[in-house]
């Protein structure tokens, strides 16, 4: 009976408290992985998007310059309804900034994909340089 060995109650106290400590901040971790988790997912859709639109763009016609913006059509330009096409998310706008450049015969398009987080608003921005096909030659 001398020989039996266990867990004195000062040990289980230490193994609680312990546990205690560890539970909520591995829960909190979990939390912050999920919203990164999240977050990500809103940045590529926005990148998606936003290259989408300077698609449009290079494709388009001569751009008025200043700034023009919408909300993303439910389908693509050129596309058919696909089931990627008929879900896409909802809440993401465009602006298109269109800038004149020392050469005249390019212009600076800046495409912004903005949507809510929470109280703030994301925005992802993308630029490219467009070259006027129809210029007259200097």
């Amino acid at each position: 009976m001398g020989n039996e060995r266990g867990f004195t109650l000062l040990e289980v106290l230490i193994a609680l408290g312990i546990l205690a400590l560890a539970l909520p901040i591995l829960l909190g971790l979990r939390n912050w992985d999920l919203d990164l988790h999240a977050r990500a997912k809103e940045l590529t859709t926005a990148t998606v998007l936003a290259q989408e639109k300077l698609i449009e763009t290079e494709m388009g016609m001569l751009l008025p310059l200043g700034e023009t913006g919408g909300e993303f059509q439910s389908i693509p330009l050129g596309s058919q309804a696909t089931a990627e096409t008929t879900n896409r998310p909802a809440d993401y706008r465009w602006k298109r900034i269109v800038s004149p450049t020392p050469l005249p015969i390019v212009q600076e398009v800046k495409i912004q994909v903005l949507w809510p987080r929470g109280a703030t608003e994301e925005m992802v921005e993308v630029s490219t340089y467009v070259f006027l096909a129809n210029s007259p030659p200097q």
